[in-house]
């Protein structure tokens, strides 16, 4: 199966004349997402990663390099619409991305300008709401919904556009514990039904329910791999100035002590291993 997603031999600088190639912000990035993928990118601050983010559905397009989204290069403007079709992007702030004052409107805006017919477009704002929790509250004005629930209207917006992917840019980032929850709980219900997901965080427990976790370190992808694979590598994570999950980081200290603990982030698993070993005397 082809990648959703193939970055090429990605070079990015905004203003690459005016600085030496070593100091460009993405540098020779080749990464690819398959179709119905989960995936966490993560870096440090200036790592490239909301930059190599906005290249996913062309928003910037390369110095260097291609990204081709379904086979269509981003930087063709014939069919830039197509690839925003296929990929859409959900920023950090929930405040920079509504358009309308009202529930309803604001998810409707993205239909109208696929030229949707208006029962279609009724049905899909009513299936994306009922997705995302916020059924009931079509007429809510947008400034009377909580930080959670406006990004949460945001995702809204992106899935009744019925993309194959979503690109969530920081997107729990300003929100509290309980309503980044609720976000990921809904992101995570998108990628079971076959949406893949493109999750840029700093958070390792939110990137630890990916199922692949790619990391940036000064425009370059430095590892790439499952949770399980990724996190266990904590000493060189603390090292690119990241955390780990605390599973991850007590499995490494242990096994750095000589336990035999498997590659697991999983809780129950973990225990049942630890209690295992202890019986053991």
């Amino acid at each position: 199966m082809a990648p959703l997603i193939e970055v090429q031999g990605v070079w990015f600088d905004f203003r690459p004349e005016a600085r030496a190639r070593a100091d460009w912000i993405l540098r020779k990035v080749d990464w690819t997402v398959e179709p119905g993928e989960y995936v966490a990118l993560m870096g440090r601050n200036g790592s490239g990663k909301s930059t190599l983010a906005r290249m996913l559905n062309g928003l910037l397009v390369p110095t260097e390099g291609r990204v081709r989204v379904k086979g269509i290069p981003t930087d063709d403007p014939k069919r830039l619409w197509m690839v925003r079709k296929t990929v859409g992007m959900v920023f950090q702030n929930p405040e920079n991305q509504h358009v309308a004052p009202t529930v309803r409107e604001d998810v409707a805006f993205g239909l109208e300008n696929l030229g949707l017919p208006r029962k279609e477009m009724l049905r899909r704002i009513d299936e994306a709401l009922e997705a995302v929790g916020l059924s009931g509250m079509e007429e809510r004005q947008i400034h009377q919904l909580s930080g959670g629930q406006k990004q949460l209207l945001a995702i809204a917006g992106v899935i009744a556009m019925r993309p194959e992917a979503i690109v969530l840019d920081e997107a729990t980032s300003m929100l509290d514990p309980a309503a980044g929850c609720r976000v990921l709980e809904v992101v995570r219900r998108l990628n079971e039904g076959g949406m893949a997901v493109i999750h840029i965080t700093h958070s390792a427990e939110e990137a630890a329910r990916a199922g692949r976790v790619a990391v940036l370190d000064r425009g370059r992808i430095v590892l790439d791999g499952p949770p399980e694979e990724v996190f266990l590598r904590d000493e060189e994570l603390r090292h690119l100035g990241l955390e780990v999950p605390v599973l991850a980081e007590l499995t490494g200290r242990l096994r750095r002590r000589g336990w035999p603990l498997s590659e697991t982030l999983d809780p129950e698993r973990w225990v049942e291993e630890i209690w295992r070993l202890l019986s053991r005397g």
